[in-house]
């Protein structure tokens, strides 16, 4: 029990996030389900975003945590998360790749029965 991960990353995001801890220390992603940021992830410096009670962290990707709205979390729990950078701006200004040109992205892909029953367990938010 415990072995698939809910959460990965691209060689392209894993090298974004390295030049970004370089400048930035330590990091922070957060993926909200509301309407001013879409539900793209942020990135921020770690301490900066602090989440809710009962939101969910899936994951790290380099080290570094990723949280979940709860909300959203709810909709996406039975899906495997891939966390990819592409060029342009996404939805707003405050993740600390946008100065960059860049925009994170998640994409996701459904869990089969088989991985639902190993996945790893999650850490809420107290």
């Amino acid at each position: 029990m415990g072995t698939v991960k809910r959460l990965d990353a691209t060689d392209k995001a894993k090298e974004l996030i390295r030049e970004l801890a370089d400048e930035f220390g330590d990091l922070m992603f957060y993926q909200a389900g509301g309407c001013c940021e879409g539900t793209q992830p942020m990135c921020y410096m770690k301490g900066d975003y602090i989440p809710r009670t009962a939101d969910v962290k899936i994951g790290s990707v380099c080290g570094y945590e990723f949280w979940v709205d709860r909300d959203l979390f709810e909709y996406w729990k039975n899906a495997h998360f891939t966390l990819d950078v592409l060029d342009g701006f996404g939805t707003g200004g405050f993740s600390l790749e946008m100065p960059r040109g860049k925009t994170f992205k998640v994409h996701y892909r459904i869990f089969s029965p088989e991985e639902l029953e190993q996945l790893e367990e999650l850490t809420y938010f107290e």
